[in-house]
C-alpha cells in the first residue's frame, strides 16, 4: 500500500521552521504535534544501534534552539515495518556492513519517493556498503557531491565551507553527497566527518565543545532542510 508524506512549514525569525507534519495513508490522517526521528535498523551485521544517545541529544538541541518540536525519544524502525511511513526523517549510521534485500530496497525507494528523507552518516567503515545498498534503492540515480552553496549548509546555521570535520580518523576532507528525486534531495550522506559522533554524550567520544557545537549546528540544518522540502 503506497503512502505519501506531507509537511507544512512556517517561517519564523526569517528561516523556515516546521510546525506540524501530516501523514496521509490510505485515507487515514495522523497529525502528531512533534517530529520524531527514527533510527533505521538494518541487516548485514553492522552496528545500526551505535551511539544511542545521539538522537535524544540532537532533538533536545532542536527544541532549545528552534521553533520546531522534536520528541527526545528516538524510534527504531526497519524498512519492512508498517510504521516506516509514519516517520518523515530516518537516520542510519554504523561502522560496517548494511544489507537490503530486493523487497526492502523497493520499499525504501517508495518511502523516499513519497516524501520521506534518509540521513546517513558514515562512522568510518560504512562507506562502501552504503554506496552499494543505496544503488539498489535507486539503480537509475547517483550519489552526487553537494556543493557548498546548497541550502542544507545555510538554512539555519551558515557553513560556507560545507561540512565540519567532527571525528578525525584521517586527513581526508569531509564531503556531503545526495540522491535527488524529482528535484528534491531525498538522501543526504555525510562522509569523512562523522557528524553524529558529535551528538553523543560528551564522555563518549570526548569531542571538544567547539566540535560538538558544530555537529549540533549541522544536525539542525539537516533536519530543518529535510522537513521543509
Amino acid at each position: 500500500m503506497r503512502c505519501r508524506i506531507f509537511w507544512f512549514a512556517v517561517a519564523r525569525f526569517g528561516v523556515a521552521c516546521v510546525s506540524v507534519f501530516v501523514v496521509l495513508c490510505a485515507g487515514a490522517i495522523v497529525s502528531p504535534q512533534e517530529l520524531q526521528i527514527a533510527r533505521l535498523k538494518y541487516s548485514g551485521g553492522g552496528d545500526w544501534y551505535n551511539d544511542p544517545s545521539v538522537i535524544p541529544n540532537l532533538c533536545a538541541e532542536i527544541n532549545s534552539r528552534t521553533s520546531m518540536r522534536a520528541q527526545k525519544e528516538q524510534a527504531v524502525v526497519a524498512v519492512s515495518d508498517d510504521e516506516l511511513f509514519r516517520y518523515p526523517f530516518i537516520f542510519v549510521t554504523g561502522h560496517g556492513n548494511i544489507s537490503f534485500d530486493i523487497s526492502e530496497a523497493e520499499r525504501l525507494n517508495d518511502y523516499l519517493s513519497s516524501g520521506g528523507f534518509l540521513y546517513a552518516d558514515d562512522d568510518y567503515g560504512m562507506d562502501k556498503h552504503f554506496r552499494r545498498e543505496i544503488k539498489k534503492v535507486f539503480p537509475d540515480k547517483e550519489l552526487v557531491e553537494i556543493p557548498f552553496d546548497h541550502e542544507i549548509f545555510h538554512i539555519f546555521y551558515d557553513f560556507p565551507n560545507g561540512l565540519p570535520k567532527i571525528h578525525k580518523h584521517d586527513g581526508k576532507p569531509p564531503k556531503g553527497y545526495g540522491v535527488f528525486h524529482e528535484g528534491r534531495m531525498v538522501v543526504f550522506y555525510t562522509y569523512e566527518t562523522n557528524i553524529s559522533d558529535g551528538w553523543a554524550d560528551p564522555e563518549v567520544h570526548k569531542d571538544p565543545p567547539e566540535k560538538r557545537e558544530a555537529a549540533f549546528q549541522m544536525g539542525i540544518n539537516i533536519v530543518m532542510y529535510a522537513v521543509t522540502h
